[in-house]
């Protein structure tokens, strides 16, 4: 039986940040992965440019994490988003703003960032052991699958940072649920966030229209009034506008079987004035060359206001106005889980302490988004895995200094 000090088991941003922290401390750490590299799921994540925080006012920033926002508010602020920045700063990764006040690296690529990091675990002495595949605990300490077999390791505290369920080809696909439930550690069951969903297209207009971008647009849901755009996909919508309702459209669903996203097709244009424009138009000229001329409207645009009010050619210029401000959209339901950029759910935050430790489990910590909370995409995700990575190494080094 191998022996560690600190075991940390999941090798992605939460995992590598509790090293990190831990052996800078001067504590003996050994980094458990499933997979055969650490960190697949953040290098995919950065491919189109990697996204680590937010530059909005803090206060608005601290608040997107839902209802964990409250708990979650003492670790965001010991790791904001300026202190990720320095961290990156630190390992020689230059960051910029980009125009939607997201943050990137300069170079919009994860794999500089990561090899930076791990040549900095190195130098502080971390282990990490890759196709370690965690599968509970037994009465000698940590079980594990690897490619010799299994192995069981004794550790002095144990940090879980295991992943949600989304990507679940890239490691996390929640299989710890099993094993702590038996433990007694209270899960929340784990929704898809940050996802897709289906809508019940026409044939028609599937064949023309899907992969198509939905462009200059806002979308209403109880999230609130969102400007961006989606895309036509062959089950329904995706994209960052509708991850921005994701939350809110998916629980209207839970909680009463339906949830609409209404669509501005021409935001920044009043009902008023639209109506007046719509009704100079000609009763002889069709209706796409209305909506053309007098609501600016073709395309893909249009196709959508055909497929989602089939009676259009029957409306008055003030209805066609208001339909055209308020286009409810109904899903369906959302995604499956393996396809949403996270999930929602997990380890509840009655079962964890000030300092990330299980109370059903002593010297067992936790992290990232293995706990009960969600936000929305925009660095959001990695910067509270960082955070509560930090804070939940802390939590182990005074564990075990008491």
């Amino acid at each position: 039986m191998q022996r560690d000090e600190i075991a940390i088991i999941g090798g992605g941003p939460a995992g590598l940040m509790a090293a990190e922290v831990l052996t800078g401390a001067g504590r003996a750490v050994t980094v458990y992965e499933a997979m055969p590299t650490v960190a697949r799921k953040f290098l995919l994540a950065g491919k189109s440019g990697l996204n680590i925080t937010h530059s909005e006012p803090y206060a608005r920033f601290a608040g997107r994490f839902g209802k964990a926002s409250e708990r979650l508010r003492p670790t965001l602020d010991a790791f904001p988003p300026d202190a990720v920045r320095a961290w990156a700063a630190g390992l020689g990764i230059e960051t910029f703003v980009g125009s939607s006040g997201r943050v990137f690296p300069t170079a919009m690529k994860a794999s500089p960032l990561l090899r930076a990091w791990l040549r900095r675990l190195e130098a502080q002495g971390a282990t990490i052991r890759t196709r370690h595949r965690f599968i509970g605990f037994s009465d000698d300490g940590l079980v594990f699958e690897t490619p010799e077999g299994s192995t069981t390791i004794k550790s002095k505290a144990t940090l879980l940072a295991l992943g949600g369920a989304s990507w679940p080809r890239l490691g996390s696909d929640a299989s710890w649920g099993g094993p702590l439930r038996e433990k007694g550690v209270p899960v929340a069951p784990l929704r898809p966030a940050n996802c897709g969903f289906d809508v019940g297209w026409s044939e028609t207009f599937l064949t023309r229209f899907a992969g198509e971008p939905i462009k200059s647009v806002t979308a209403t849901s109880e999230a609130g009034v969102v400007p961006g755009e989606f895309v036509i996909s062959r089950h329904g919508i995706e994209g960052s506008l509708v991850y921005a309702h994701a939350a809110s459209l998916r629980d209207g669903l839970e909680r009463d079987g339906e949830a609409v996203l209404w669509l501005d097709l021409v935001p920044g244009r009043p009902a008023e004035r639209l109506a007046r424009d719509l009704g100079r138009q000609g009763e002889k000229a069709s209706l796409s060359n209305r909506l053309r001329k007098g609501a600016g409207l073709a395309g893909v645009k249009t196709a959508l206001l055909r497929e989602l009010a089939p009676d259009l050619a029957q409306y008055s210029p003030e209805r066609l106005a208001t339909t055209i401000k308020a286009l409810p959209l109904r899903v369906q339901r959302p995604r499956p889980i393996a396809e949403a950029i996270s999930s929602a759910g997990g380890i509840r935050w009655s079962g964890i302490d000030a300092g990330y430790m299980l109370e059903a489990l002593p010297g067992v910590f936790v992290a990232g988004e293995m706990l009960d909370w969600e936000a929305p995409t925009g660095g959001y995700l990695l910067t509270a895995c960082m955070a509560t990575g930090r804070a939940a190494a802390q939590g182990v080094d005074s564990w075990l200094r008491r």
